[in-house]
């Protein structure tokens, strides 16, 4: 068989094998659509809100949310509506008797009772203002029904409250046996104030367990709450009256930037910072003499056969202070130049012929004599 036939059955096998894996996955395996529900993202993840303002929208009712209640943006009229989520004692006083003279004026008001609280409750509150006292009493459900579904339970985790004068209200929610309330509607001038000791359903679903607006029942809640106002104008949601700090938002949210530039920052500190005791050995310090590096470079050029450049450079500097003392002699070459020398040293001319003329290269006593002589030739110039 060919090495062509060879490849042919190969790629037949090939393609045979995977016409088989492809018949049995079909034959093994089915699409199927399945419904995955995606976490929040962007608005619905930090306003509660958010689902109730755009079921309102879609009703085509002008719904605004807001975090923070700004009084002088929000341009209220007398048909408008403002839905409070957040504790309505951190509300200032000034901010307080502007509310109330706008719900005097047929705007409507939906707050929500915070826990109770002795410091923090009085008369010159919002809620004091309206007669309104939080109860201690624990929380419990109240039973709500709507036609076609199935029963509720609501303001399970909210707080009890009581009315300084039951009489003013138009609409109340609670339990007789202990006067307490988890919903009331108090007409106030023209206007009106809903208030109620949980605001939970109103929030965005969720799970399963916390279905929001989602739920029939809630809805219709929410459209009996809004009624007063409801399609005669502007719903401001305010769904934090006091900003987040902004510390807790930079520790809370903002770690992903600020903990690497921390850890650069004490980084670049320990690289900067003064150290306590040496990383590295010190350096050694010089313990030799300069007489002791001349010895020592003389013994290596003499180990090594290059004592004629020792004689040689000793010449030199006698040659060299020879020119500067007598430069007469110095110009004289041969046997004049030698008897000169011996006149201007009174030295006899045999010595210091024999000082000029370099020794054998390995006649170390010829070279020390020879030297011996030109340190002292040199010195009495």
């Amino acid at each position: 068989m060919t090495a062509r036939w060879r490849i042919a059955l190969a790629t037949l096998a090939a393609l045979l094998a995977m016409v088989l894996a492809t018949l049995w996955f079909l034959r093994n395996f089915e699409r199927v659509p399945e419904q995955v529900a995606l976490p929040a993202y962007g608005e619905p993840t930090y306003n509660p809100l958010y689902a109730l303002r755009e079921t309102l929208r879609r009703d085509g009712i002008t719904a605004e949310s807001r975090r923070t209640l700004d009084l002088r943006a929000m341009q209220l009229q007398p048909g408008d509506s403002v839905l409070m989520l957040d504790d309505p004692r951190t509300l200032a006083p000034a901010e307080a008797g502007q509310l109330l003279d706008w719900v005097q004026q047929g705007g409507h008001l939906l707050l929500r009772v915070p826990e109770a609280d002795p410091e923090r409750d009085g008369d010159a509150t919002l809620l004091g203002r309206l007669g309104i006292q939080p109860s201690d009493v624990p929380p419990r459900c109240q039973p709500w029904r709507v036609k076609g579904q199935d029963e509720h339970s609501e303001f399970c985790r909210g707080h009890r409250f009581t009315l300084a004068a039951p009489s003013s209200a138009e609409l109340r929610w609670g339990d007789a046996h202990d006067a307490t309330l988890a919903h009331a509607r108090l007409r106030h001038g023209n206007g009106r104030v809903d208030v109620l000791s949980d605001m939970d359903f109103l929030r965005n679903g969720s799970d399963e367990r916390d279905t929001g607006l989602r739920d029939v029942p809630h809805r219709d809640l929410t459209r009996l709450l809004l009624a007063p106002n409801y399609g005669r104008g502007t719903i401001h949601l305010v769904y934090a009256v006091q900003a987040p700090s902004l510390w807790r938002t930079l520790l809370g949210d903002g770690w992903p930037v600020w903990l690497p530039l921390l850890l650069a920052l004490l980084a670049w500190l320990w690289m900067r910072s003064q150290r306590f005791g040496a990383l590295l050995p010190s350096p050694r310090e010089e313990r030799r003499s300069l007489l002791e590096h001349v010895r020592a470079s003389g013994e290596h050029l003499h180990r090594y056969g290059k004592t004629p450049l020792l004689y040689a450079a000793m010449r030199q500097a006698f040659l060299a202070r020879l020119r500067r003392r007598a430069p007469l002699a110095a110009a004289l070459g041969g046997e004049a130049q030698a008897r000169a020398i011996a006149e201007h040293l009174q030295l006899p001319p045999e010595q210091v012929r024999t000082a000029l003329q370099a020794p054998a290269s390995r006649d170390d006593a010829a070279l020390r004599e020879r030297i011996a002589l030109l340190i002292r030739m040199r010195n009495q110039l």
